[in-house]
């Protein structure tokens, strides 16, 4: 078998600072602990078959699985779904990892790795609803359904911006594009920004939401902190869907 590379030669080439270090291309756990676990399991996947495709394939079913997994009553539901929601992330690593390093960077990799960022959230949000209707049907559903669209137009808006850039023949924009041009604009910004209010939309961050809730509900002896939860999850994501449509109108992004 072929010797593991050296973590800092891997580092070097799979993890670049100019992705680390970009706001928007990285999220806040990968900075935090999950890269420097995923380096370790890219260190041997790279001796490996493996391709990066079907290590994304795996970050989707990850992903899939925790909204299902909490369709299972109870913390062991909940429990499952953040195990899951964490190995999704490690994935999301590892295959943009893998790839750099065995230089199979691919545009069907990059497109099945948004799918599955698509994917990923509706389905735990979607299992939210579930888990909050407890028979699994009734207007818990719906909400949790409808949490789920509007966490997929957000991601959709973002990811528009790059679709309309290309087919002007721009280049992908930066970090200093994302800044709205209003200054109005610009300090409500500021104000989500510091409150982090924002990141509950994305599955990481919910399905940990979720876990606080299934504990609450264990202790109460009801459904009542998660139907709360879900709740509160619609709220903010579809308070946010309006309000990051005019971010990026009122930003130089598509300029």
């Amino acid at each position: 078998m072929v010797a593991a590379p050296v973590l800092e030669e891997l580092r070097e080439v799979c993890q670049p600072q100019a992705k680390l270090a970009s706001r928007n291309g990285e999220h806040w756990a990968g900075r935090l602990y999950m890269r420097r676990i995923s380096l370790r399991l890219t260190r041997q996947l790279v001796r490996t078959p493996v391709t990066p495709d079907q290590l994304t394939w795996t970050m989707v079913v990850c992903g899939v699985a925790s909204g299902a997994a909490l369709m299972i009553p109870g913390p062991t539901g909940a429990v499952l779904a953040v195990v899951l929601m964490q190995l999704f992330l490690l994935f999301d690593c590892v295959d943009g990892e893998v790839a750099r390093w065995k230089g199979q960077n691919s545009a069907t990799g990059i497109y099945v790795d948004r799918l599955g960022a698509y994917l990923a959230d509706a389905a735990l949000f979607a299992g939210a609803g579930y888990r909050a209707a407890e028979s699994g049907f009734g207007g818990w559903l719906s909400l949790g359904i409808a949490t789920a669209l509007g966490v997929v137009l957000l991601k959709a808006s973002t990811d528009l911006v790059d679709v309309a850039r290309a087919r002007r023949g721009l280049t992908v924009a930066d970090d200093e594009a994302t800044r709205p041009r209003s200054q109005g604009v610009a300090t409500v910004r500021r104000l989500a920004a510091a409150f982090k209010i924002h990141r509950v939309t994305n599955g990481i961050e919910a399905s940990l939401v979720l876990l606080a809730a299934a504990a609450a509900d264990a202790a109460t002896g009801g459904i009542e902190p998660t139907r709360w939860a879900l709740g509160a999850l619609a709220v903010i994501t579809w308070v946010m869907v309006p309000a990051h449509l005019l971010s990026i109108l009122s930003s130089s992004r598509l300029r």
